[in-house]
């Protein structure tokens, strides 16, 4: 009789502990954590499918663009005429077009600033803080001005500028399938960026050395979108853009010294590159090291003897892109190298002054062909002919070309710290050419659909640079500053661009955060990969939203994730789960013994010796880095053995696999085995799947992993059963911190301490003189030491 009872309980203790968890909470029965997004998300439709894919009759406007540009350095004035052909393949007929100018952002008269709230400082008065105040003063004479709009025969078309936007009145209405050509003459004052601000402009270093990044200097197509019709919310600065995509004919005369490197393939290098520099242009294309096309020597030449007066014209074309931008300076060296991308050869590139030139022609080229390489293995293959990193004291992102920072201190010599700066950032601006520059998200909507996409893809790319490469963005314990933060400090990852008040952490950490989440923790590499891949693939060259990536996202890896994109982006609730309480009991002649759990205290790892899992699993995988500075995988205060880690699959694998199909009459294979009832509490309110790490008696360690779908039946508390072969000694929840739990002091049992800065500074120079630290917390209380 009492085996028939343990037999039972063996059987039924968990859907048991779940009933009793219901009965105590009634009201928590059926939250709405894991109900469906369909009352969310936007109805599926012939131009989108609810399997996230573009539907049969998807369309998307097409833009040529015709320009030519002249640039006068002495009055940094930029003076350009544009043809236009832009094709409707909408269903609609429009009456009327819109287009961005994005310059007026630094009219002095530009709405937007004002409408941003302001303090007054304590600190000394500065003639910079009065400037902050009297923006309309540094911004005297900016802004576009338009000479000329009109039709192909030359017949003025009426337009209305309202602030960054422009619509031009059409004489009649651009049916389904018609294409317009028309004409726009502008020019603008040139921005001195690095003191009124902005995405691109002027920036002179000394006298005659002036480096200029033109950028959103055209007037340019606003997206007319089955999904919302013309986007037309104004340029602020913040919120970036969204464009259409089409095919650009450019010339720029530029001052007869300049170098110019642009978005696209230049057509006349023979004419404006001398006879040595363009054969070492043809020398580059199949060489595996960056090699100098115009050289330091005559860069710094140049800046000696700049020219006066003479110009010279650059021609490039670009096909199949959302915009064109370029930077001009004498101070450019140029350096490149060929790189081939799924059996096509890209030439990565690099434009940078005299002042960058220890960090940039080591670094920048060779970053640009890694991070071009990573991102085509996760979504699609590089499809351009070029990719452009350009050293101009910023971070900004244009099809082909970016622009980064990178500059040594005055003797050549750079920190650490600035050399992995440079690097992230050039491998971040790079990666703007797959999201959106490819995936072409609308930016000024939701930002984390190319920063975020671009951040998490950014972490595998810094991951397979350098296997301790110091990502400050993607683990998920470097996000839990954040998430515990007052609610009312916090948005949902899904708040419009312009509304976000910690832009970095909600646009680019969170959802790169939730991506690695998903990825190591939720799908699994696997599932997760093939699914992301398809979602590049599905649509490169078009306009997604976040529904379609939600839906590509279930659709192509088979697994139900609305409780994540609630949790994660809909929602602000961080992650919490508590281990509340164990109860013990050991098998001896089919009874249930109560087993005194030990009440030694244990010390959590060090921040500084801590390896998060991506890091741990690419080193397993056995990946091959670009540089390998790993010294060991293991460390004193942290045990992974790659044997028990079951972290590559959902089903658990442990110790005591086939247990429970056992025949009811066969007790003797329990006896002397463990079984362990835990309680769980969702302290933060996102759910997240159980990870528990097990400590033996014996020292080794192993890993269960129960899927998210626990909480579906209780949303604040779960019990769960399990049997061991082995006697426990202690219990951790998430051991390599890949849940951001904000609170890691309620996840072990007996609870855990961290080390106070002063241990870990005395730790630290014991290590240093080669002095043991007395071993393992863990293991001198079980010893009594």
């Amino acid at each position: 009789m009492r085996r028939a009872c343990l037999y039972v309980l063996l059987a039924g203790m968990v859907p048991l502990a779940q009933a009793q968890n219901i009965r105590n909470n009634p009201a928590s029965n059926h939250g709405n954590k894991f109900e469906q997004l369909g009352t969310i998300l936007p109805d599926a439709n012939t131009y989108r499918t609810a399997s996230g894919a573009p539907g049969h009759e998807y369309w998307q406007q097409k833009a040529d663009y015709k320009i030519e540009a002249v640039l006068n350095e002495n009055d940094f004035t930029l003076e350009g005429s544009e043809w236009v052909t832009y094709t409707n393949n909408s269903p609609d007929a429009l009456t009327y077009i819109w287009m961005q100018l994005d310059e007026n952002e630094h009219d002095p008269n530009a709405e937007s600033l004002q409408f941003d709230g302001s303090k007054m400082s304590s600190s000394p008065l500065t003639p910079g803080a009065l400037n902050s105040v009297d923006k309309r003063a540094a911004l005297a004479g900016h802004g576009v001005q338009i000479l000329e709009v009109s039709d192909a025969k030359g017949a003025a078309l009426p337009y209305t500028i309202n602030y960054t936007m422009m619509r031009i009145d059409l004489p009649k209405a651009l049916t389904s399938g018609q294409k317009i050509t028309f004409k726009v003459r502008w020019k603008y004052r040139i921005p001195e960026r690095m003191k009124v601000g902005g995405r691109g402009g002027v920036e002179c270093i000394g006298e005659t050395g002036c480096l200029f990044t033109i950028t959103q200097w055209y007037p340019r197509m606003c997206v007319y979108s089955d999904y919302q019709g013309w986007n037309h919310k104004q340029f602020t600065g913040r919120g970036e853009f969204a464009l259409v995509f089409g095919n650009f004919d450019v010339k720029m005369t530029v001052p007869a010294d300049h170098v110019i490197g642009a978005t696209g393939t230049c057509q006349n290098y023979k004419s404006v590159l001398t006879p040595d520099q363009y054969k070492r242009w043809e020398q580059a294309q199949n060489s595996s090291e960056p090699i100098e096309i115009v050289t330091r020597e005559e860069a710094l030449a140049r800046e000696k003897a700049p020219e006066k007066t003479a110009t010279r014209t650059w021609h490039y074309k670009a096909e199949n892109v959302r915009d064109f931008a370029w930077g001009s300076s004498r101070k450019f060296i140029w350096d490149a190298m060929g790189v081939d991308i799924d059996g096509k050869k890209v030439m990565a590139m690099s434009y940078y002054g005299n002042e960058a030139y220890g960090l940039y022609r080591k670094y920048s080229t060779k970053t640009v062909a890694h991070t071009l390489r990573v991102y085509s293995k996760f979504t699609i293959p590089y499809p351009y002919p070029v990719a452009i990193s350009v050293e101009a004291s910023n971070g900004m992102e244009y099809p082909m070309i970016c622009f980064n920072f990178g500059r040594t201190e005055p003797d050549g010599t750079y920190s650490e710290r600035t050399k992995y700066g440079m690097i992230t950032v050039i491998i971040h601006e790079v990666g703007h050419n797959f999201f959106p520059m490819i995936i072409n998200s609308d930016e000024r909507q939701w930002s984390w659909m190319d920063e975020g996409l671009n951040t998490f893809l950014q972490f595998l790319t810094e991951q397979e640079f350098d296997n301790n490469y110091p990502s400050s963005r993607g683990p998920a314990h470097k996000i839990v500053d954040y998430m515990k933060m007052p609610k009312d400090e916090l948005e949902p990852i899904m708040t419009n661009s312009e509304n976000i008040i910690q832009f970095g952490n909600n646009a680019y950490g969170k959802p790169a955060t939730a991506l690695n989440i998903l990825r190591e923790t939720v799908m699994g590499r696997e599932l997760f990969d093939h699914a992301f891949k398809e979602y590049a693939r599905r649509w490169a060259f078009k306009h997604p939203t976040p529904a379609d990536f939600f839906r590509t996202m279930e659709d192509a890896s088979g697994v139900d994730l609305d409780w994540f994109w609630r949790g994660w982006f809909l929602d602000i609730e961080p992650v919490d789960i508590s281990l509340d309480s164990v109860r013990a009991f050991k098998i001896e002649a089919a009874k249930m013994v109560p087993v005194k759990m030990d009440t030694f205290v244990s010390r959590a790892p060090r921040p500084d010796t801590f390896k998060h899992i991506s890091m741990l699993r690419n080193k397993e995988a056995g990946m091959q880095f670009l540089v390998d500075t790993d010294t060991a995988l293991r460390d004193f205060y942290y045990y992974y053995d790659p044997a028990r880690d079951t972290t590559r699959t959902r089903v658990i694998e442990n110790r005591n696999e086939g247990l429970d199909v056992l025949p009811a009459a066969d007790f003797a294979r329990y006896e002397n085995m463990y079984l362990y009832e835990l309680q769980f509490s969702n302290k933060g309110g996102t759910v997240m799947p159980l990870i528990i790490e097990w400590t033996y008696a014996d020292g080794t360690k192993e890993i269960d992993r129960i899927s998210a779908y626990i909480w579906r039946k209780n949303e604040h508390k779960v019990s769960k059963v399990f049997l061991k072969k082995a006697e426990v000694t202690g219990i951790r929840l998430d051991p390599y911190r890949e849940t951001a739990d904000i609170d890691e002091k309620n996840n072990s049992l007996p609870r855990m301490v961290q080390s106070s800065r002063i241990e870990m500074f005395k730790d630290r120079g014991r290590q240093a003189r080669g002095q043991s630290t007395g071993g393992n917390p863990m293991q001198r209380a079980r010893n009594g030491k």
